[in-house]
């Protein structure tokens, strides 16, 4: 019988010792609960910083908590009886002379100074004319080693484009400007100046004269293309010297063409420039195996004719 009572006193001493701990652990749990513990960052007046945990509030009883003193220049934000403040950052500085004084400068500007420093700045759109220079085109129909002349085709004339802009101006002064759109309302026209080989008027000892050749095509635009040409004479035509358009062949004047060359039509070939005719012919003949891409040139001889042979020669054509 005693044997049960101390089993049941020790069974209760077991479920006692279990509830008060259990009671414990809960308060400690509750404590923790309300204590809510904080990362604070402390700054202090030489730049150096730390960051400590603490379940403190008020700006002194962290820095106690911490070891924490502050000498007698030094000031502290948020002041020691504050609370810490969202940023959760104490921050501890010197408190010198020169602060308070800029402290008082600050406190003494007033408002209407603050809106007369004030400057706004103004945009507006700006819509410009420019000219758009034209370009100058050179067409060389020049033989190379030869006197040039240049003559105008055609005259050159600017064009003309609508640019807009977006112009930013601060005290009546541009101070920056962005283009918004462009448009060529007229297009340049281009300047085209033409290099040919100069014409130089020579004596003949044939009945034609160079120099009414040339000035015959004086002021017109010849086209410029290259003939394979060969050379022809009364020998190689069986003695005939009369040409299809009835006019006699005559040395340095009549040239054998295609179809593409009607009979008058004048051609001038640099290749011949100090021959006696100055290089000027006249299309007086055609032939079967004439082609518009083919040229005869007549001579007084069989030999002049096979000491020529034939070549490309630059040409030319005026129609």
């Amino acid at each position: 019988m005693k044997t049960d009572e101390q089993l049941s006193i020790r069974i209760i001493r077991k479920i006692a010792f279990v509830s008060i701990i259990f009671v414990c652990i809960f308060a400690i749990g509750v404590m923790a609960v309300k204590s809510e513990v904080n990362s604070i960052k402390i700054v202090f007046a030489d730049d150096c910083e730390t960051t400590v945990m603490t379940s403190k509030t008020v700006v002194s009883e962290i820095l106690e908590e911490n070891h924490i003193m502050l000498e007698a220049d030094e000031v502290v934000y948020p002041a020691l009886n504050s609370p810490i403040d969202l940023t959760k950052t104490i921050t501890i500085s010197k408190a010198t002379a020169e602060k308070k004084i800029i402290s008082e400068e600050i406190e003494s500007v007033s408002t209407e100074e603050i809106l007369g420093n004030y400057v706004t700045i103004t945009e507006k759109i700006v819509v410009e004319q420019i000219e758009i220079p034209y370009e100058t085109i050179t067409k060389d129909v020049s033989s190379s080693g030869t006197d040039t002349t240049n003559k105008v085709l055609q005259e050159g004339e600017n064009g003309l484009k609508e640019v807009k802009y977006k112009i930013k101006i601060q005290n009546d002064v541009e101070i920056d400007k962005q283009m918004i759109s462009e448009t060529v309302i007229k297009q340049p026209v281009d300047k085209i100046i033409q290099i040919s080989t100069k014409i130089v008027a020579r004596s003949s000892g044939s009945r034609y004269s160079s120099g009414t050749i040339a000035a015959s095509v004086e002021g017109k635009t010849p086209s410029v293309v290259t003939l394979n040409t060969s050379a022809y004479c009364a020998a190689s035509c069986g003695g005939n010297t009369r040409t299809a358009s009835g006019a006699t062949a005559s040395a340095w004047y009549t040239v054998a063409a295609g179809k593409g060359y009607p009979a008058g039509t004048v051609i001038y070939i640099p290749y011949f420039a100090n021959k006696p005719n100055g290089g000027w012919f006249v299309v007086q003949d055609t032939g079967g195996a004439i082609t518009n891409r083919h040229l005869d040139v007549w001579m007084d001889s069989m030999a002049e004719c096979i000491s020529f042979g034939r070549r490309n020669l630059e040409c030319h054509i005026y129609q």
